[in-house]
């Protein structure tokens, strides 16, 4: 076998810092580059017979959204290729793909692809899932957040992990993952979504950031990965700092579900806070995470507007500035929706 590339040693510490050494840890594998990569890495770790993570037990599932008319056939390869490595146990799991769904159709597969992901680890007993974005795929994301304008969260893009889920492979390149796959004769397979101009992702990838590449800077991709490990760090922190204000501020809910937060305090905190706190309140009465246009306007009813609402966020839930004279007043006050 050829001499190993640096980005395979890469990919081998990073995964092995992301194994469960006790539990089944899986690869959530497409077929493509870069999951396979990833899987090359698992495997080296599954087969060790000494080490901290000799042992360590490492599988793999593969996602079958039904999208493309030979889906069978794509994820029996992989199959095949994942067995070839060593992993165990592998295993098909479907995902039911709302097409019709408001989200889009991207959107949709991914509910459906992570709502699989959950099913097989509670199946298989796993602890964690292992999942092959790139630097280049975050570079995608940063960009797809500032199209979006939405914010520091975000512009952070990809996490590295969250809850069951692990992401080892940030620090490589799609170049890299590539290289990875040569170098153990996998055949990875090329999505033809992953370059359909029909999606905004693809058009990113395909023409926005070569465009960018030429004329702006060849080292966009980097920098733009940079951006998001700053602004997760940033964004953690505020996150923190809301969650701790949050508790501060708020009074013991009653039977009904109404929230009420002290008004005075809220309003001398820094928009950056404030706006979370906000935002926490209404997840915690049963909206979703309100969008940029709601959050300002309930936002108005603390800093000052001549109205005191209420002001109806996402999932009917009401915001309202307590009237003067009531036992409300100095209040911020929250409605869940009917029941």
């Amino acid at each position: 076998m050829a001499k190993a590339p640096a980005a395979l040693h890469a990919a081998r510490k990073a995964v092995g810092e992301a194994l469960d050494p006790e539990g089944l840890t899986l690869v959530g594998c497409s077929g493509g580059a870069d999951s396979l990569a990833l899987a090359a890495a698992a495997a080296w770790h599954h087969q060790r017979t000494n080490g901290p993570l000799a042992g360590a037990r490492v599988g793999a599932v593969v996602v079958d959204h039904h999208l493309h008319p030979n889906s069978v056939e794509i994820s029996g390869r992989a199959v095949r290729q994942l067995k070839g490595l060593g992993l165990d146990p592998v295993r098909i799991f479907p995902a039911q793909v709302d097409l019709h769904s408001a989200d889009g159709p991207e959107a949709a597969a991914r509910t459906a692809r992570y709502r699989a992901f959950r099913t097989a680890m509670k199946e298989l007993g796993a602890t964690r899932i292992l999942l092959a974005h790139t630097r280049d795929d975050q570079a995608e994301q940063v960009l797809l957040g500032l199209a979006r304008g939405s914010g520091t969260r975000s512009l952070a893009g990809i996490p590295r992990q969250r809850g069951p889920f692990h992401r080892p492979l940030l620090d490589l390149t799609r170049e890299d993952t590539e290289a990875i796959c040569a170098h153990h004769h996998l055949d990875p397979w090329q999505d033809p979504a992953n370059s359909d101009p029909r999606y905004l992702r693809s058009r990113i990838r395909t023409q926005i950031l070569p465009f960018l590449e030429e004329q702006l800077s060849g080292s966009i991709r980097e920098s733009l990965a940079r951006t998001a490990d700053i602004a997760a760090a940033d964004a953690a922190y505020l996150e923190q700092d809301a969650k701790e204000v949050f508790a501060q501020l708020l009074e013991d809910p009653d039977h009904t579900g109404i929230l009420r937060l002290k008004l005075k305090p809220l309003r001398e905190e820094p928009p950056a806070i404030r706006r979370r706190v906000l935002a926490l309140a209404a997840v915690a009465v049963g909206a979703p995470n309100p969008s940029f246009e709601r959050l300002t306007a309930a936002e108005k009813l603390i800093t000052g507007s001549r109205s005191a609402g209420p002001v109806q966020l996402e999932g009917d839930v009401s915001v309202y500035r307590g009237a003067r004279g009531t036992a409300e007043y100095g209040k911020l006050v929250l409605v869940p929706p009917p029941r």
